[in-house]
């Protein structure tokens, strides 16, 4: 392990948020605020500290996969770990676990909060609860190879590994720095359209900022106790929900978009897909509902943001889904554990993964009956290697022991299994909310300190795509190479 490159990069996500934290001190100062003082003098102090760990390049660039597994999981404990900071001093959350469960959530995109009164907070730290999202949603690491030139060497790809999402991450882009400030190009583009429109249906300035933010990181936060269902306007509700699938799409589409290459969209398997579950989950759901809501209007527009949210991951709410027939309950479910595509800002397993799983059973059966064939798994009409359909079976098993073993862990509280098993999935697929005492219109206050912890696992986890997170209890992992 280069523990030296280690410290150096851990010390640049500090100064980043230190810096990042005086966006809510601006905040606290223009609504009049006191508690933007706990913003100015926490988040200059880590940015000082991390600066004094900068100070000195490593020797050795030499970055090897683990050490870039490493390297993300404690940047993301660490940008937790301070950013809990704010919220516990001021009082705001005045227990850290709680403060610390709550920005994990916030930087993981998952959404899932222990707040009762939310409304009852301060602007600037309602803020720094969105902003969060927005940090967290790209990647904290992939905002430091945007802006670092060569950080980590030329391994730099274990860095962008470690923290992208999905099965494989390519070498496609001859330059990393370039690829990556190009995605957050994209990222931020995507998040002004948002918030020009939402100021163009009545949102107020803070509100339309803060939704975006949310939005974008496919994150859910939001500054009312009712969500997105405080803005009772099927405009504003329309354009939140149509950008949370747009943030659940692979952004190298948009790159694809971008450099003119139409037709090579149609090959692009994972994005119809995504598309077809979303139309076909809307329809299912909405039928439904339809003993449930006055029109058809009315439950085909529950039903599409509510399959929206779920299959990107946002969490946003605009009504309580506790009371829905059971069939739309399912679907849901089944919507939080498929997920995003690869290479969004959304969190679940992955339709990509799903793919390749289906590809691989189908291999199999056919094999079974012709065993003389030659199958190839492939995927956009390219050949799926085998190192990365072992990877999507071992990550599959990987995904349900982590879900076993963390229910039976939560189940201490003594909660019906709805909200056990619910609270266990939002966590891990970075959705938020579940059902029963975890549902939209609920939260995680009433759970113990020992399962806000495990929640924390499973939300860090979940965003890290298991493995750097897991890697961290590997004692072999810590030797040098």
């Amino acid at each position: 392990m280069n523990k030296r490159l280690l410290i150096y990069i851990l010390g640049w996500v500090l100064v980043i948020e230190g810096l990042s934290m005086q966006l809510s001190t601006f905040v606290g100062l223009i609504y009049g605020e006191k508690s933007y003082l706990y913003f100015l003098i926490i988040g200059l102090s880590i940015a000082v500290i991390g600066g004094l760990m900068v100070i000195k390049k490593p020797k050795n660039p030499t970055m090897h996969l683990k050490d870039g597994f490493a390297s993300t999981a404690l940047s993301w404990i660490v940008l937790s770990l301070a950013g809990a900071l704010p919220l516990c001093l001021s009082g705001t959350i005045p227990s850290f676990i709680d403060a610390f469960f709550e920005t994990v959530s916030g930087f993981t995109t998952t959404g899932a909060t222990i707040l009762v009164d939310i409304e009852s907070l301060d602007k600037c730290m309602l803020f720094w609860r969105s902003f969060s999202h927005f940090l967290g949603g790209m990647g904290v690491v992939v905002f430091l190879l945007a802006l670092i030139p060569k950080l980590g060497g030329n391994q730099s790809i274990n860095l962008m590994k470690a923290e992208s999402t999905g099965p494989s991450v390519g070498k496609s882009m001859p330059k990393l720095r370039t690829y990556a400030a190009l995605l957050y190009g994209i990222y931020i583009g995507l998040t002004l359209i948002e918030f020009v429109l939402l100021l163009f249906g009545g949102m107020n300035v803070f509100d339309a900022l803060t939704t975006s933010f949310s939005t974008a990181g496919t994150g859910g936060f939001s500054t009312y106790n009712s969500s997105m269902g405080y803005f009772d306007s099927y405009y504003l509700q329309t354009v939140v929900a149509v950008f949370m699938m747009l943030f659940g799409v692979n952004f190298y589409v948009y790159i694809i978009i971008l450099s003119g290459k139409f037709k090579q969209l149609l090959k692009m398997e994972e994005l119809w897909i995504y598309v077809t579950i979303v139309l076909v989950s809307t329809v299912a759901i909405a039928v439904d509902l339809l003993s449930y809501y006055d029109t058809f209007r009315e439950a085909i527009h529950q039903s599409f943001f509510y399959v929206a949210s779920i299959q990107s991951s946002t969490g946003f709410a605009i009504t309580d889904t506790n009371p829905w027939p059971e069939f739309s309950r399912v679907v849901i479910i089944i919507l939080t554990c498929i997920g995003a595509c690869a290479g969004s800002t959304g969190g679940g397993f992955k339709v990509s993964r799903i793919i390749i799983l289906f590809k691989e059973l189908k291999k199999e059966f056919t094999l079974f009956i012709h065993p003389r064939n030659i199958y190839t798994v492939r995927s956009d009409g390219k050949k799926v290697s085998h190192e990365v359909t072992r990877t999507v079976s071992v990550y599959l098993i990987l995904y349900v022991l982590i879900t076993l073993i963390t229910t039976m862990l939560i189940s201490f509280n003594g909660f019906d299994f709805t909200t056990n098993l619910t609270s266990v999935l939002a966590t891990l697929n970075n959705t938020g909310p579940g059902f029963s005492m975890v549902g939209s219109a609920g939260n995680y206050a009433e759970f113990s300190v020992f399962s806000k912890i495990v929640f924390c696992f499973n939300m860090l986890a979940g965003r890290l795509e298991l493995y750097p997170l897991v890697l961290l209890f590997i004692p072999s992992a810590w030797k040098k190479n």
